[in-house]
């Protein structure tokens, strides 16, 4: 394995946060957490519930970035809690084996509607708001995730090596 540390940007899904009502315990948690695992946390960012928001502040966010980008509130059944359908919104494929490892860790998980996948060459992972829960699902994962980014910066490039069309030991497999 690489030593190389996995970039990660931490977002917070909270209409409470957003108008101050609140206070950002499970981004604040999930940072320190993502901290002490290893990570460079390079941002992080706040955004009101809503598929809209949710899926605005995750595009702006993975923009040129590799690495992981973790939400933090809106997966569950509130009529707010829309992180799921802004996060689908905006992803170009979906992991779904990384958000079925998350929902496994408690039984409380079932009730998790979060999703995983992936923005370029960003892994967005959905966790829940409670700093407990946010914590624990991105355990479920995490070491997994630089494997992740890393397979995904490596392979941006759909032809690294050009190769001219004229080699005779050129071959197209794809």
């Amino acid at each position: 394995m690489s030593n190389e540390i996995t970039s990660a940007k931490v977002l917070t899904v909270s209409d409470g946060v957003v108008h101050g009502t609140r206070e950002d315990r499970s981004g604040a948690a999930l940072e320190a957490h993502l901290e002490a695992s290893g990570f460079a946390v390079v941002e992080r960012g706040l955004t009101a519930d809503g598929t809209e928001a949710v899926r605005e502040a995750l595009l702006a966010m993975a923009e040129g970035f590799h690495g992981v980008i973790v939400t933090t509130g809106g997966t569950g059944f509130g009529p707010r809690d829309q992180t799921p359908e802004g996060t689908r919104a905006a992803i170009d494929r979906e992991a779904p084996g990384l958000a079925e490892a998350m929902r496994l860790v408690n039984p409380l998980g079932r009730l998790s509607r979060g999703i995983c996948g992936t923005i370029g060459t960003s892994l967005v992972l959905n966790t829940p708001g409670s700093t407990k829960g946010c914590i624990e699902t991105f355990d479920a994962i995490a070491d997994v995730v630089p494997h992740a980014v890393r397979l995904m910066v490596d392979n941006a490039d759909p032809h690294p090596h050009a190769e001219k069309p004229s080699d005779p030991g050129h071959r197209h497999d794809g």
